[in-house]
């Protein structure tokens, strides 16, 4: 890692783009990352202002970079037409400008959703993205991550702000695995120097629990987590849907539960395949999921989040 040149991500103000920074910063990597707003904070980076349409700051992204993580996407919308925009238009282009630079290392971020692309437009498009990095030529390397939690992070908020109150409602039964970011941050950069084992492989990773986590034992970790019981009742797919209708009408264009995340919600197996493992050589996770909640939700407090 230490010999690796210049790093190129997309993504790097969202969430897992963070991690990967702070990730990259431990590792003392050079890093040029891509944002549609440059931050005043992270003077180490080498920011590229600019977004995945933007076909001259993405060849200045990659332009000398060693590889391209490409993390940056649209994982929820009031529209779900704008995923085929951000996702499989936005990949195109960050392949393109990868070729055009001859940068030939890749690692594509992409989603369990992508396993069951009929289930929604988000999942259809992210697995449209993974063939154009299949067919890219390019020495390329998928991870689809199942839940990702931890600091910064928005999505699982409102579950830990639920079971600060004792109730949790949950889509129908069902199991899913989970990862914390500071662990996936490591796992893209295990994945950076090219291998026999990662050269046009694609993997689930978890955080080690085999068999994943059932909806009702997520809950109640999140309920440790604040330190409350919870009260976690399965809800059939037609109140969910209502409740997304709700949720848009509070929150609108900011809602978070759409009618096109319940239709993955309601799949019952979102659990990472031991077939699909990364290799343990190259990396394992570090994170329990049971700590990782609970320093989550310290982080949330001490923020003011939660």
């Amino acid at each position: 890692m230490s010999k690796l040149g210049t790093l190129a991500i997309t993504g790097g103000t969202g969430f897992v783009g963070q991690a990967v920074l702070d990730a990259a910063d431990r590792a003392g990597l050079a890093v040029r990352s891509l944002a549609r707003k440059i931050p005043a904070e992270r003077s180490n980076v080498d920011w590229v202002q600019g977004n995945l349409g933007d076909g001259e700051a993405l060849a200045q992204l990659a332009k000398n970079a060693d590889a391209i993580i490409h993390i940056a996407g649209l994982t929820n919308a009031p529209d779900p037409a704008e995923f085929e925009a951000a996702n499989v238009d936005g990949t195109a282009n960050v392949i393109a400008a990868a070729k055009d630079a001859g940068v030939k290392r890749f690692i594509f971020v992409s989603s369990l959703s992508a396993r069951e692309p009929k289930l929604s437009r988000y999942g259809a498009s992210k697995a449209r993205a993974e063939e154009l990095v299949q067919a890219s030529g390019l020495d390329w390397t998928i991870i689809r991550p199942p839940g990702v939690y931890g600091p910064r992070d928005v999505d699982y908020l409102d579950m830990f702000k639920s079971a600060r109150l004792g109730f949790v409602p949950l889509p129908p039964g069902g199991a899913s695995s989970m990862i914390h970011a500071d662990d996936l941050a490591e796992l893209l950069l295990a994945c950076v120097p090219s291998s026999p084992q990662l050269r046009r492989k694609l993997f689930e990773p978890h955080d080690g629990r085999e068999g994943g986590w059932s909806h009702k034992e997520m809950a109640a970790a999140i309920g440790a987590a604040v330190g409350r019981s919870v009260f976690a009742p399965h809800l059939p797919g037609w109140m969910l849907a209502t409740a997304a209708g709700f949720d848009r009408l509070a929150r609108g264009d900011k809602a978070k539960l759409t009618p096109d995340r319940v239709g993955y919600m309601t799949h019952p197996n979102w659990v990472a395949r031991s077939n699909m493992a990364v290799p343990s050589e190259i990396w394992e996770p570090r994170i329990p999921t049971d700590d990782g909640l609970k320093s989550t939700a310290e982080w949330y407090r001490r923020e003011g989040w939660l």
